[in-house]
Parts: structure tokens; C-alpha cells; sequence
């Protein structure tokens, strides 16, 4: 398959507006997979996990992109190179995506635990709630308060670079060169044991990692520079609403149409300050153009987020039985089901369609506004957030029963 996915980008000081880190990130999956936002107390797998909220494909337990209570934020993005990303199943980039959110409550600390384990687990298995077998290595762009992190890997082997200030988008395609802060330790005497570097010219892990030609990644390629010139142009002036229009953006790709879609997207106001809370807003519906992006804060008492969930079938779901995928069940949430209806709406009647469109708009700025004041002054009313994110599932299911 070609390299369709995913575009992630982070904007920190001094390119946004006010001393706060912008994250987004659309994911581009299936255009009949459905994408469920969920919240994750409570796993038993270390003495002590943090607080997740996540976007992720309804079928699998990992995620492509999420935020945890200490604002750090990780998207992934798939990436080919010239090691073979066939193999037994382990790790998805998905579950590590996840595991770092968990386990990790600064950026830094999130390249160590999923390359950790990467080490000791692998990555490796279908990425597709089907038999197609598409597989992949992956990239993870990761934010907390004061910095980011560009991880790429290659099967095993990995480099990270510290982002300090700025901005950084990726898309699928490696773009760590010659700045590395953190690597695998045997990293440079694989590539010179396969013959992909000489051990004399700058190491330089783009190069080396990548295919020998570019064909392969032209499409990704094109979409990582459109992305950046979006960047470059609200240099200085980044906002949350800045991200959500560039996620929204179709003529460059990033906003992707067509078999592979963007089914979800998230954009992530993280301010510096730790006493400010950070806000992250998610859609939990396909093309950002035609969704409502919606806050959740972080809170005591959250609960799960039912109206953007999708049905549990247990023991029963066929990604659980071997041989896999030999089905497919309704994976859809209520939240996915008016908004398709109403999606149906917006592409076949242009003036009823235009009207839907405005009132949606309305609601997020509405939204944005609100959210703009706690994150400048703090929060004064908790009880009122504990149930933000589902409050507002709830108006835009009611925008859409008026429609």
C-alpha cells in the first residue's frame, strides 16, 4: 500500500500566541473505521498509570493520538524505510502510543518508556481491522509543557531530537538528519554492518533509515511540506483555532478524502504554566471539516464518555478469536451515527448543508471562547467541567436532531 496516513504537528513559544504549546493531529485510517474518544483511569499493568484521554480505532485497545493528565500529548504516524515492517504481531505503534501516555508524564520520559518497550516487545502486526496485512513501522511527535520530541524508529532501532521552540509537523516519512539528542546504542553499527553507512560521512538517520529512492513517500512528502508552510505562515500567531484549520485544510491533503479519510482529529492548548489546566479538543467524527471539535478538561470525578464509545462485544469480538478480522461488527457510537446522517445531509443539499455547517461552526467557537478564559485565568468553577466534553457531545447530537 502506499504510505497514506496520518499529519501531526506541534507549535511551541515563540510561534504560538501567549506562552502555550499547540499539538494536533489528524488520523487517517479507513474510511469505514469507525474512531471512538474514551477516558482510562485505572490499568493494571504497572503500580501506577496517569489519567488518559484518547482517540483511537474502536477495534483495537492502543490509540493514535491522546493526551494525559500532566499535558503530555503523542500522536503517531506510520513509516517505511529499508528495514521490512512484516512480522509476527507485537507492539502496534497504536499500543505504544498508549503506553507512553500511561506510563509517562513528561515528553522525555515518553521516548523512554516506548523505547523501552520497543526493545523488549517489538512492533509488529496489522494495523487494518482486516486480512489485508498492512503493517508498518512508526514515528511519534510528543508535547508537554515546556518542550517536544520527534521519536522515529526502524524496526528496533531509533533516534529522537528535542524540539525546544517552534514549530515540527511530520507525516510519513523519517525526518530526524543529523540532530539526534537520544538513540539506540547499536543504531550506527547496524546501519554500517548492512552497508547503509560508512561510519565516516555525518550520521545523518533520514538518510541512512529511508528507502533508496523517494518514489515510495511522495505522497507523504507532499503533505509534510504543505504542512509546514501552513506553519510558517501563523508563525507567531498559532492558536488552537489556527490548528484546527490546518487540520481542516483539504487542498493540501492533510484534511485526506477518498478509501483512507481523516476519522478523527485532535488539537491540544497545553499552557506552560502548570498551574493553568490544559484543554484538548477532539472531534470523534470523520473530516474535520464537516465535525465539531470539542473540549475536555482533566477533572476529578470524569467518568467515561458514553455517546463517543463504541459497543463492547467482550469475548465475542472477532479481533480477539484466531484466526482474526473474519468479520466485522457495527463498531458505531451514537455520536458517529447522527453526524453521519447529517454528513449525508451536508453533501447532497448545499443551502441546508450550509446552514447545518454554520450552526456547527457556532457551537465550536462558542466552545473556544469558553475555554480561552480558563486557560488564561484558571478554573473557578470545577463542577461545571467534570462532564465537558460529554455536555457538549450532547449539544451537538441536539444541533443535529434540529437539522
Amino acid at each position: 500500500m502506499k504510505p497514506l496516513s496520518c499529519d501531526t504537528f506541534v507549535a511551541l513559544p515563540p510561534s504560538t500566541v501567549g506562552q502555550r504549546i499547540i499539538f494536533g493531529k489528524n488520523s487517517d485510517r479507513p474510511c469505514d473505521e469507525v474512531q471512538e474518544v474514551c477516558t482510562y483511569i485505572d490499568i493494571d499493568q504497572v503500580p501506577h498509570t496517569h489519567a488518559v484521554v484518547l482517540s483511537k480505532p474502536a477495534w483495537l485497545w492502543g490509540a493514535e493520538m491522546g493526551a494525559n493528565e500532566h499535558g503530555v500529548c503523542i500522536g503517531n504516524e506510520a513509516v517505511w524505510g529499508r528495514e521490512s515492517a512484516d512480522g509476527e504481531e507485537a507492539l502496534l505503534g497504536m499500543d505504544l502510543v498508549r503506553l507512553g501516555l500511561e506510563r509517562a508524564d513528561t515528553a522525555e520520559k515518553a521516548v523512554d518508556v516506548i523505547t523501552e518497550l520497543l526493545q523488549k516487545y517489538g512492533q509488529g502486526g496489522s494495523c487494518l481491522e482486516d486480512e489485508t496485512g498492512f503493517t508498518y513501522h512508526n514515528s511519534f511527535l510528543i508535547s508537554d509543557r515546556k518542550e517536544a520530541w520527534l521519536l522515529e524508529t526502524s524496526a528496533n532501532y531509533w533516534a529522537a531530537e528535542r524540539v525546544e521552540s517552534g514549530y515540527r509537523n511530520i507525516s510519513n516519512q523519517y525526518g530526524i538528519t543529523t540532530k539526534i539528542d537520544k538513540e539506540h546504542p547499536e543504531m550506527r553499527d547496524y546501519a554500517r554492518s548492512k552497508g547503509w553507512w560508512n561510519g565516516k560521512t555525518p550520521f545523518n538517520f533520514a538518510t541512512v533509515y529511508s528507502y533508496l529512492t523517494t518514489a515510495r513517500i511522495e505522497a507523504s512528502g507532499s503533505r509534510y511540506c504543505e504542512g509546514k508552510m501552513l506553519l510558517e505562515k501563523n508563525n507567531g500567531s498559532i492558536t488552537a483555532e489556527t490548528m484546527i484549520t490546518i487540520l481542516r485544510d483539504k487542498d493540501s491533503g492533510i484534511n485526506m478524502e477518498g478509501m483512507f479519510m481523516s476519522t478523527g482529529s485532535m488539537v491540544s492548548v497545553v499552557p506552560t504554566d502548570p498551574a493553568l489546566p490544559a484543554v484538548h479538543y477532539f472531534t470523534a467524527t470523520p473530516d474535520p471539516e464537516r465535525s465539531v471539535f470539542k473540549p475536555f478538561i482533566f477533572m476529578d470525578g470524569t467518568g467515561q464518555i458514553k455517546e463517543t464509545c463504541s459497543p463492547n462485544y467482550g469475548a465475542d469480538d472477532p479481533v480477539k478469536k484466531k484466526p482474526r478480522f473474519q468479520s466485522k461488527p457495527d463498531r458505531k457510537h451514537k455520536l458517529f451515527v447522527k453526524h453521519e446522517l447529517v454528513s449525508a445531509i451536508i453533501e447532497s443539499n448545499k443551502e441546508r448543508g450550509q446552514k447545518i455547517t454554520k450552526s456547527m461552526r457556532g457551537l465550536e467557537k462558542n466552545k473556544i471562547d469558553q475555554m480561552e478564559t480558563i486557560v488564561s485565568a484558571g478554573i473557578t468553577e470545577p463542577d461545571h467541567l467534570v462532564n465537558l466534553f460529554s455536555n457538549c457531545v450532547q449539544e451537538e447530537m441536539a444541533l443535529y436532531e434540529k437539522s
